[in-house]
């Protein structure tokens, strides 16, 4: 039976330690991020309505960026003011980012260990299986007729035939759609996508019926001050690294290419990867394509949003490119870590704080637009040369030329399996194939 009175008003402090415990256990890519979101606020402790948490979980789902961690955001600043927003948003990505400092640091010294590597055998044909997996995942919500599959079957062609940069997909994506609607409106338009509001759970802090607080009005002269604010830290943090590094510096590089992978994280963190592996694989060199796979398998496990991946690719690119000099590889990889993180997330920070007066606003009357349908449908093919491409490298390490990898493909197809046919989650299903890995590489040779 629904409790009849709402919660207590929550403090600052309260929340503070809500927002770190979520940091560190918030596991399962941004699904299951959600879903413990709306477990412990909207069921359990009641602090937002189910109408208000949809809501605001609508307005995330139309940005680039992660939507675990702007929606995360969001909350934290609808109860306490910029403040809250800026620590609920940081708290979700701290405890990921000193985590994927240490574990790179183990990765590049111990790589070749063989129980660190017989892990990492076992790891990759499973991350293989999870991309495949989000394509199809995200192919059964966006590819609803057969236009949306001409524009799948379109991106994938561009990129893996013609390899047409990731941007150049988004753009010309958003422009079908948005040229589309106009005479095809029923065939780009989006549901909500995540249902409607469920029985209600009894009165919330944040209710359906609570009147936006005074600080979560739209003001044209707040808004400019956030503009302001965000852009004023963009250009101090990249004058330090100019005056640093100077204007080619590694650091310079980093900041700018994540400013803009940031700016086209439409359809989550596996969307963005054949972008980044684009730009830190080929062209910067700042890691190696296995390398990459790796670090995605690392993503995969540790608490955060999944394109957490980029402070790995920081940590290796500082590095390997010893931005701070040969005697300080571990400060330089964790200083080039820190810089990709604050470049990746700050717009995130300034979308929810600058356009959250604005959803308030629209409160009940929200919808998604036609250019991020077909941007969405163009995503599914992309990610579906990311899973090619993943594949090629994890069982032909030597070339379509050499033999192919039975244990990894063995590792694969069981992995594929379990997650089409059982719905195994990720954490079990990376476990499971890691020791599936180190028992192989250790079997093997015995064998031989």
């Amino acid at each position: 039976m629904p409790l009849l009175t709402p919660p207590a008003a929550v403090s600052f402090a309260e929340a503070l330690r809500f927002w770190l415990k979520l940091g560190f256990i918030s596991f399962g890519g941004p699904a299951g991020q959600i879903a413990i979101m709306h477990t412990e606020l909207v069921e359990r402790r009641r602090w937002i309505s189910e109408r208000r948490f949809l809501h605001a979980l609508n307005y995330c789902m139309l940005l680039p960026g992660p939507e675990a961690q702007q929606l995360a955001t969001y909350i934290g600043w609808l109860m306490h003011r910029s403040w809250g927003g800026l620590v609920a948003g940081a708290l979700f990505v701290l405890p990921s980012l000193f985590i994927l400092i240490a574990l790179s640091w183990i990765y590049l010294r111990f790589g070749d260990v063989p129980l660190v590597a017989g892990l990492f055998f076992g790891l990759k044909p499973a991350v293989t299986a999870l991309v495949l997996h989000a394509a199809h995942r995200i192919g059964t919500r966006a590819l609803k007729n057969r236009w949306m599959w001409g524009i799948a079957a379109a991106s994938f062609i561009a990129i893996f035939a013609f390899d047409t940069p990731f941007p150049a997909i988004v753009l010309g994506a958003g422009l079908i759609g948005h040229v589309g609607a106009r005479r095809w409106p029923q065939v780009f338009a989006l549901g909500g996508g995540h249902g409607g509001a469920k029985a209600s759970l009894g009165p919330a802090l944040i209710d359906d019926d609570t009147p936006t607080p005074t600080h979560a009005r739209f003001s044209r002269r707040r808004l400019a001050r956030v503009l302001v604010a965000g852009l004023g830290l963009w250009l101090l943090a990249m004058a330090l690294l100019v005056a640093t590094n100077g204007l080619q510096g590694t650091l310079v590089q980093m900041g700018w290419f994540f400013t803009k992978a940031a700016l086209l994280t439409f359809g989550g963190a596996y969307a963005v990867l054949p972008y980044v592996y684009q730009g830190a694989v080929e062209t910067h060199q700042w890691l190696s394509g296995p390398q990459m796979i790796d670090g995605l398998a690392l993503g995969e496990t540790t608490p955060g949003p999944l394109i957490m991946v980029v402070a790995f690719v920081g940590f290796l690119g500082g590095w390997l490119k010893q931005v701070l000099g040969p005697e300080a590889l571990f400060l330089g990889g964790a200083l080039a870590a820190s810089v990709v993180t604050f470049f990746t997330f700050l717009p995130s920070f300034v979308f929810i704080l600058a356009g959250g007066p604005l959803v308030e606003a629209t409160h009940g009357k929200l919808g998604f637009t036609a250019p991020l349908s077909a941007i969405t449908a163009a995503v599914v093919g992309v990610i579906l040369n990311l899973a090619l491409f993943f594949a090629y490298h994890v069982l032909w390490p030597q070339g379509f030329g050499g033999r192919v990898e039975l244990p990894s493909l063995l590792i694969g197809g069981a992995a594929g399996v379990a997650l089409f046919r059982f719905k195994v989650g990720v954490m079990p299903l990376l476990g499971a194939c890691a020791v599936a890995g180190l028992a192989l590489s250790w079997l093997l040779p015995q064998l031989r």
